[in-house]
């Protein structure tokens, strides 16, 4: 096992909780997916950010809905770039794998594929 980074990243049409819960929901669940990861015991800790348009309620909370309610979460707000991609949600998830470093599974999804198009899958 060695300690590994999952990069992901998802758009939302609007600044609405619903919509968050859902996004931040099928990020996650993809992510975990998508490297193996079934009950999350594998996760050190997740980080999320927002652009600065999303303020209806924080990522985190979405995925405490998911059973993480052990796994260290934190929330910050993204810079706020003119002409960066907005209503975007990005995440940067710490887990135990036991895959080498280029085999882990970066999730882009909802039009956020633009941002890393090197990673998306």
């Amino acid at each position: 096992m060695a300690l590994r980074a999952i990069r992901g990243a998802t758009r939302l049409s609007a600044d609405d909780p619903a919509e968050m819960t859902e996004a931040v929901t099928e990020l996650l669940s993809v992510m975990l997916e998508r490297n193996g990861i079934g009950g999350g015991e594998e996760l050190i800790s997740i980080v999320f950010t927002a652009t600065p348009d999303l303020v209806c309620m924080f990522p985190a909370a979405a995925a405490r809905g998911l059973g993480l309610g052990d796994v260290p979460l934190l929330c910050a707000q993204e810079i706020a770039v003119p002409g960066a991609l907005s209503r975007v949600v990005r995440v940067l998830a710490h887990a135990d794998l036991d895959v080498p470093r280029h085999e882990v599974a970066h999730v882009y999804l909802r039009g956020a594929e633009v941002l890393r198009q090197d990673l998306a899958q």
